[in-house]
This record gives C-alpha cells, structure tokens and sequence, in this order.
C-alpha cells in the first residue's frame, strides 16, 4: 500500500538535509539494528537469494548463526560480493541486488547495505582490468597517470555496485623483505602521498559516491624485521613525520572517505584500539569525515593476538571506544556488542555516533534513492583501460644498466635471441598479489590464458625463428596454500615445531638446457623475480616475508650459467621487491626492474627492450645491497651508516635511479631569493634541462632538500618535489620549482608539525645519489613557526619549453 506524503518518515525524503535524516532514523532504530549497522558479513551471494556464509579459519568462523539470523536486523556492509568467488560480474551484480532487495524490501526499516571490493591493481573480480602494481605506479611518478588507473577502477567499481574500494596502500616501504612491499608505492613519503592523493580523487571522483581506503594506518611497513603483522618501533616523531605524512595529505587534500588501521602494535598499543590515533589526530587534528573500517579480523586480534581484551565483547567494546566504525569482514566482535554494554563497557551514545557515521555515508551515496545496480551497464574491461594499463607498465619499468649499448635489440636484425627464466612465459609472473588470478591461486578457477607472456610477446616482434626459448628453472613448481596459519603469525603452540611445506623448486636439471639456449644466441634475456601469492602460497605478497633478498630457488645458479656462457646477458627483473644478483651486477649486460607490470606488461616490455619505446620508469625504493644492509632508505639519518661506515651499508641503486636511451643535462640553476620569510615564504628556484642524445626521452627531475642544523637529528635528504620532463631529441626546457616553506617541516616533543628559521640546501638531481646542481636558501623568521592544519603541502614545478 502506498503511503501517503505525510506518512514518509522524513529519512526517506532525499530532499531534507543529510544530518536530519541521519537523526530520524536512528531515533527510529532498536539496539539490535544499530549494531546490524556495525558489521559487514562474508556470504556467498546467489541470484536466488539462498546466500551462503563463508566460515573460515579468521572470519566468521567463532559465530555459527544462520544467514537469516545475521540479515534479520538489517546490514552495515556485504564483504567482496563479487570478489569471493568466480562469478561472471553480470551474475553477480544479479546476486547483489538480490540482497539489497531483501534489506530494502524486507527489513523493518529498509536500510540499503554498501557493498565493498578491493582495487588495488583494479577489481579483484572476474575478468576485470589487471592493471600492474602499487610499485609500478610509483615507478611511473606520474601522478596524472596513476589518477587515470584511480579513475578507470573507480568507474568500473561502479558498474558492479560497489560503493567502497580497499585501496590505496600507504604504507612507506621501510624493508623490502616485508612481503607487502609489493603494494607500497616506494619509500618517500612525499612521493606516496602525491600518488595516493591523485588515486584516492580519480577512485572517488569530484561526488565522492564511492570511497576509497587509506590503509593500513599506521606503521604497517615497518614491522619488527619485515614480518607481517609484528610490533613496530619508531617513536612518535618518526611515526608522523614519515608514516604518517601520506594519510595526512589523502585526508586534507583528496577528501578520502575512508580509513583503515593496521594489524600491529605500535609501542604496545594495537592500532585497532588506539583512541588517540583513530579520534584525536585523524577526525579531530586533520578533520576526517569519512568510515574508520577494521583490517580483516583486526578487532578479534585484539582479543585472540594482542591479548588487550578479555573476550570478543571487550574487543569490540575498545575498538568502538577508539573510533572504529564498521567491523570487516564479517560479525566476529560487533554482535557481542551487547554484551559490552550491559558489562559498561561501552555506552550507547558511543554506538549511535558510529551508526550516525555509517547512515551518513549510505545517504550521501545516494543509497536509498538507488539501491540496485543495472546488470547490462556492468563494464568490467575495456580496450582504454587496457591501453591504461599498457602505459603504467611501460612508464614504470627501470633500466639499471646498459653496458655497451647492448639494449635496445635489433627488431630486424637476424641474431638469435635467447629467451630464458622461470618468469619469461608465466603470466602470473605479471600479476601482483591483490590481482584476481593470484588471489584465487589455489582454486585454479581463474584462467590466465588472455594475459600475453613476455615471450609471446617478443616472439610476436622479432619472430619465431629469431627466439630460442629454455625454461632454465622453476620457482614454484606447484602454486598451492603454504601458510600454517592466518594471518601468518605463528601461535604460541605451535613455535618451535612449525614449519611450512617447502615450496621453493630446488631442481636444477634444466639449467644445462638454458646454457646451450644462450650460447647458440647472440643476446641472452633472463626473466627472473618473484611469484605473489599470499601467506607463503608465493614468494611475495601478504605473510609471504623473506629472511633473504637472493633470488628465490635456484635462479641464481641458473643466472650464473647463463653468464658464464659468455654470452651478453640481460636480467629482466619482475616481482613484488627488489633482488641482488650475487655478485653478477657487474657481469651482466644489462639489468631491467619491471616489478608486477599487469596484463599488457609483456607487451610494453617488448617494446621497450626493442627500442620501440624509451625507458622513463624511476625506482620508488632503493636496492639494498644485501639483506645485512636492511633496512636501508634514502632518507636515512647520517649515523644510520655506522662508524665507520659499514661495508654492506647503502645500495647498489638509489631511490630515484633509472637509466633510458638519451642521456641529460642539468645547468643553470638560478635562486629568485636566496632567503625567504619562514611566514607563508615559497622557494622559487628554475634550472635548464638539456636533452643530449638523438632519441626522445623523459627525464624524472628531482629537488632533494637537506636542514644544515635543527634542533633534532634530521635526514641526510628529502624529496620534495618532482616532474616527468619529455624532451625531443636535442631540445631543452627550463624547469621552473615553487616549494612552500611549510614543506620544510618537522614534529616537535608535542607532536606538532613545525618550521625553523636557518640555512637549507636545495639539491637537484636525477635520483637520491645522482645531485647534478646545488645551492642554498635562508629561512628567514625571528621564531619557531607552528604549522596550521591547512598547511601547504604540495609543491609546484612548471616545463617551459
């Protein structure tokens, strides 16, 4: 029966303002729907609307009630309705709508339910884009480009009904040996914080009708020796200063609806329970607006891991009482809030603001006005999402070395080309480890056969005649589950005693056929590197760690026959960290990182090693020389090297290095002021750039800055701005750069960020190593300057031609 106009409650008028809305109907709501409002759940959906529940080891598992009983009261969020399983995106969207229709329709209430997916490398759904890695984003810097991956999985987020994306990962890699390495975008803060703004705007849009999540907040890199998950120690000025950084600037300059903590303890108090990161500094110091949403299972952690909670009540009950908002992925914890109440350990008006949050955000994405999806308008894949992707692989692949000018290879010429490696015809090789294929490695549902390798891909430039392929070695020789638990922490009973199937190929019966492969061509290629796979059912990945940075296996015996052939060898590099080459970096002919370049990695590759495209990528992370030299950053403090300084210290590869086919001139560095007013002062300081080969080529320039004297230890150097200079052969381009003296900042004993007055030397260059102009700026004040919330972060660099 309709209702009549006055019988609308009045939060089902679109026309009234938010916050009224927001009022009417949790003054309508029981306690039961309130806390429906606070938990996600992990179902398998059917069109049918027989949805079943997803139980394992972390989710789900602890609370055996039916489907009918977690739905009765309404729902906060459905975890990955389409990224659960395989399931054509049309079907599932069919699926999705069938649950929205039970909780608009069928509840007392008709409160829509916001579906989630992760985006990290685009949906991880079926036959959606497989864009490459964080790594390679930020191996691009090309903050434009990594908008237009943001924007493309944003719209394809869209069609299939999603309204929140778990991604960008802002974590700033600290130790490559951390199997998340691979979805960090390098180890500047700046540099992330850039890229994760210009991400987080194309993901959300100008309307904000779909939210991205700033994860995993924060410290998560830093973990107690790369281990996933482990206590992470850096105290609190560190913590703000570089971790800190890029979730502050997601906040303040791109609007990003969402947040969400990570797994460790930082200083003893896990993130998931800390009041005064979640509260005082993110929604009271910075202004966050959006949803504070739990890591998988972060709140029963604090129960079943960390230990800070009695049971699963109290769990919820701290996690709540720090800001928390939605529990993901499933009701471990929140449906035992209850409980928490009845014990006072919670209050109600704490639930009714994390609930005022949660309607909020559903009214402002228009959920109750449209809460189905069009089946025939999803639109998962397209050939400019795939060209998309082509580009960020071709931008972000390194050239390290290039001896003798053996690369690019001759397209047309008639030598043959040897084409060797355990990752040269495996395409998920290309993929990282939040992509579809390797998400579902152990299913083998997920067909791979589409993605071009990268010997197709050079067998379709040069010709089969022209390529001798030889597999050389396995890395895994069967993709299956490794982890003995989840979520990769070994349990108190089980120490001691634990240990994993060993998955590492040790066979090197195929070794012998490599050597005959090179020596028969006139070029040797070795693909090599890594394979994603989370919780050790790979090399890289989520709980996939490493004690090492040697090449995984026996690929090292397998590079060093191939080199002692004596044939010219390149090493093309592909994986989620960077390796060392035991020695052969000085061997080799030449040395490319391509990292986890996606699905038209291969061909970008191919034409890159051609010559059919200039390499431009830069290295977001430096190469540690070993894993004794771990960690080590750029953007270390001068004592960091030991004294004296120790000899596998540093990197054979800074932050900031990449080589391509033309070679480039930095002169003429000019200061508009040599001092500036530490009050809203900008340093303005322009340079030319000379393009000296006879090809066209991007230059990545970089302006470093260092503090002469603080009243703290500082770093030896820090990026502070950035542009991708394209130059035609033999032209020039005069780089003009406008930094803020804000950007010259640090944290005090009180946490606040601040400038001082004195002498800073500005260093321009082509990586962190490679400084080809210098000169030096006063910061000119009568006092220590406090930094306002809306400080100016970003600075500015203009290409005149």
């Amino acid at each position: 029966m309709l209702l009549r106009q006055s019988e609308v409650p009045l939060y089902r008028n679109s026309a009234a303002a938010v916050e009224e809305r927001v009022a009417d109907l949790l003054a309508r709501m029981t306690l039961d729907e309130k806390i429906a409002q606070l938990h996600a759940a992990w179902l398998k959906l059917s069109a049918d609307g027989n949805h079943k529940a997803r139980s394992i080891d972390f989710a789900q598992s602890a609370n055996q009630i039916t489907v009918d009983e977690i739905l009765q009261h309404g729902l906060g969020q459905i975890t990955r309705p389409l990224g659960t399983h395989t399931v054509d995106p049309k079907e599932g969207v069919r699926a999705l709508n069938e649950l929205q229709r039970k909780m608009v329709e069928d509840t007392r209430l008709g409160i829509p339910v916001m579906a989630h997916e992760e985006c990290l490398v685009g949906l991880m759904i079926k036959d959606a884009t497989l864009f490459p890695s964080p790594l390679n984003y930020a191996a691009t810097w090309n903050p434009r480009l990594v908008g237009e991956v943001g924007t493309i999985i944003g719209e394809q987020a869209r069609s299939i009904g999603c309204h929140q994306g778990l991604a960008p990962v802002l974590d700033v890699s600290r130790d490559p040996r951390w199997g998340r390495t691979e979805e960090t975008l390098g180890e500047d803060p700046y540099l992330v914080g850039v890229l994760a703004c210009h991400y987080v705007k194309g993901l959300q849009g100008e309307r904000r009708d779909l939210l991205a999540t700033l994860k995993h907040f924060v410290g998560h890199s830093a973990s107690e020796g790369g281990r996933n998950h482990a206590p992470v120690h850096v105290g609190p000025r560190e913590l703000n200063d570089v971790f800190m950084l890029p979730f502050e600037m997601a906040v303040k300059l791109a609007n990003a609806g969402s947040v969400m903590p990570a797994y460790h303890d930082v200083d003893g108090v896990p993130c998931h329970g800390d009041r005064a990161l979640l509260h005082d500094t993110l929604r009271e110091k910075w202004g966050f607006d959006g949803l504070v949403v739990a890591d998988y299972a972060g709140v029963d952690l604090l129960y079943s891991h960390h230990a800070v909670a009695r049971d699963s009540a109290s769990a919820a009950a701290l996690a709540f009482n720090s800001g928390l908002d939605v529990e993901l992925p499933g009701h471990e914890c929140a449906v035992h809030l209850k409980e928490a109440l009845e014990r006072n350990e919670i209050t109600e008006a704490t639930i009714d603001t994390a609930v005022s949050r949660v309607l909020r955000v559903k009214f402002e994405l228009g959920l109750f006005e449209n809460p189905y999806v069009d089946p025939e308008r999803v639109d998962v894949k397209s050939a400019a999402a795939g060209d998309t992707a082509y580009q960020v692989a071709l931008e972000s692949a390194v050239l390290l070395r290039n001896e003798g000018n053996v690369l690019p290879l001759n397209a047309n010429g008639a030598e043959k080309i040897a084409v060797i490696g355990p990752t040269a015809d495996d395409p998920l090789a290309l993929l990282a480890g939040y992509s579809f294929p390797v998400h579902l490695i152990n299913s083998g549902e997920q067909s791979t056969a589409s993605i071009a390798t990268p010997l197709r891909a050079l067998r379709a430039l040069l010709g089969d005649e022209r390529v001798i392929h030889a597999h050389g070695c396995d890395i895994i020789k069967e993709r299956r589950a490794g982890a003995p638990v989840f979520p990769g922490d070994v349990s108190l009973e089980l120490t001691g005693d634990a240990h994993c199937d060993e998955l590492i190929s040790k066979d090197t019966d195929g070794i012998a056929a490599a050597v005959e492969a090179a020596r028969q061509a006139g070029v040797a290629l070795v693909f090599v590197g890594d394979l994603a796979g989370l919780f050790q059912s790979g090399t890289v990945g989520e709980g996939s760690d490493t004690d090492s940075l040697d090449l995984p296996g026996v690929q090292q015996a397998l590079l060093q026959a191939v080199v002692d052939s004596g044939t010219p060898t390149v090493v093309v590099m592909t994986g989620g960290r960077p390796y060392n080459l035991g020695g052969l970096e000085d061997r080799i002919a030449a040395q490319i990182m391509a990292f986890a370049p996606g699905e038209r990695g291969a061909e970008a590759l191919a034409d890159l090693l051609v010559g059919r495209a200039n390499f431009s990528g830069r290295l977001p992370l430096s190469v540690p020389k070993s894993a004794g030299a771990v960690p080590y950053v750029y953007n270390h403090r001068l004592k960091s090297a030991g004294t004296p300084i120790a000899y596998h210290f540093g990197c054979r590869y800074p932050f900031g290095f990449g080589l391509g086919y033309a070679p480039f001139r930095y002169a003429d560095l000019a200061l508009a002021h040599s001092e500036v007013p530490i009050e809203n002062g900008t340093i303005e300081l322009s340079f030319t750039l000379d393009n000296l080969g006879s090809r066209d080529g991007t230059e990545i320039v970089q302006i470093y800055v260092r503090d002469r004297h603080a009243s703290v230890a500082r770093p030896v150097r820090e990026l502070k701005a950035f542009a991708r200079v394209p130059l035609a052969a033999g032209a020039s381009a005069r780089v003009r750069v406008k930094l803020p003296v804000d950007m010259l900042n640090f944290t005090d004993a009180r946490g606040e960020r601040i400038v001082e007055p004195g002498d800073f030397d500005l260093l321009v260059g082509s990586s962190s190593r490679d400084i080809h102009l210098s000169g030096t700026v006063t910061v000119a004040g009568a006092a220590t300057r406090t930094l306002e919330r809306a400080w100016r972060m970003l600075s500015e660099v203009e290409i005149e031609a």
